[in-house]
């Protein structure tokens, strides 16, 4: 069956690219509503649906916006909620980004899991992909390939000795999202910080929300998975995929990709006619 969250609850945060701080309040939703923003902060609280077609830009994290109202950076929340098999929640937010808290989506599902998931009186239907799907750009891709369970493999390779080639495949069925996934927290190059700033990201990135490594190795040890940065890339790609509402059932594979990547790839799987059970 579908599901919401029990209760609803509230956290708050700075931005990653704002440096902004703002309120998140998960609320309970009806079965077939979704998972959906309010902007609470904005005349008429519009509402912004957490849908691929509602994607606006996808530089260094997942923007969703409608004429009246946009949201940004909200990967990490959608695969906690994804992850945790929430289907349905008003998500209510005061500012135009969601906070970035310690880089994960581990204190989301330690707020899911808290106030806890009932199920609804609809039936989740369930997708199932019949042929192979393939989007590259250079050496990078994500595909999504013909499967009998949901399973994610992800692959990076970055010229840093501290992460180099790193793979990681995950299956829902047989591993927790919650202690798989969701704990591995975004990364970054101390020798970009100084640029993506000039172009008016990052303000709100600090050693606290982020790894950050530079040539000689890390400089906020200690990592929580060997394999860290590959997971948390994973997780970005769960949090994107779950604009689909429900993600087929399939296995996607990706190397060195983004969220435009990500993005595209499910913008690629709603023009399928994927069969439902």
């Amino acid at each position: 069956m579908e599901t919401t969250i029990e209760r609803s609850f509230e956290i708050s945060g700075i931005g990653l690219h704002s440096g902004t701080t703002t309120c998140v309040r998960v609320l309970p939703a009806k079965a077939g509503e979704g998972r959906y923003f309010v902007r609470v902060d904005l005349l008429e609280c519009p509402s912004i649906p957490a849908r691929v077609e509602a994607v606006r830009q996808t530089a260094l994290s997942t923007e969703l916006a409608t004429a009246a109202g946009a949201v940004g950076t909200v990967e990490h929340l959608l695969a906690a909620l994804a992850g945790s098999g929430v289907d349905n929640a008003r998500i209510e937010i005061d500012g135009a980004e969601v906070p970035l808290l310690d880089g994960s989506a581990k204190v989301w599902t330690d707020a899911i899991a808290q106030v806890g998931i009932i199920p609804l009186s609809q039936t989740r239907r369930v997708a199932s992909l019949h042929a192979p799907i393939w989007i590259q750009e250079g050496d990078s891709f994500v595909a999504a390939l013909p499967a009998p369970e949901i399973r994610f493999t992800y692959g990076i390779d970055f010229p840093y000795q501290a992460i180099g080639n790193q793979w990681h495949s995950w299956s829902p069925v047989s591993e927790s999202f919650v202690e798989a996934i969701a704990p591995a927290r975004t990364f970054g190059f101390a020798d970009q910080i100084e640029q993506l700033r000039q172009a008016g990201l990052i303000k709100g990135g600090s050693l606290e929300n982020a790894l950050v490594c530079d040539r000689c190795g890390w400089l906020n040890p200690p990592l929580r998975f060997a394999n860290e940065p590959v997971r948390h890339k994973l997780l970005d790609l769960v949090g994107d995929l779950s604009l689909l509402g429900t993600i087929p059932v399939a296995h996607f594979l990706a190397y060195k990709a983004s969220h435009k990547l990500h993005v595209q790839l499910a913008k690629a799987l709603c023009t399928l006619a994927l069969s439902s059970s």
